[in-house]
């Protein structure tokens, strides 16, 4: 699963919209959006970071991101 997909799929299982997921993670709605078109290619650690907080903050479940990856 290409990034961007990966990305889409995390963003909708949290509930939240480009705008709210943009907020939530203070990155500017645009560059949120150029990740989830492929226009831009967003840094491998910060999709990792983005999990890990979504994880510790319980707004995604153990285990989503490997189901997401089709692992």
């Amino acid at each position: 699963m290409e990034t961007r997909e990966f990305l889409r799929k995390l963003r909708e299982q949290t509930g939240m919209n480009r705008r709210q997921f943009a907020e939530y993670f203070d990155i500017p709605y645009r560059t949120v959006q150029e990740w989830e078109l492929g226009n831009r290619r967003m840094p491998d650690y910060l999709l990792r970071l983005m999990v890990y907080k979504l994880k510790t903050e319980r707004l995604i479940e153990e285990g989503a991101e490997e189901r997401n990856q089709g692992a």
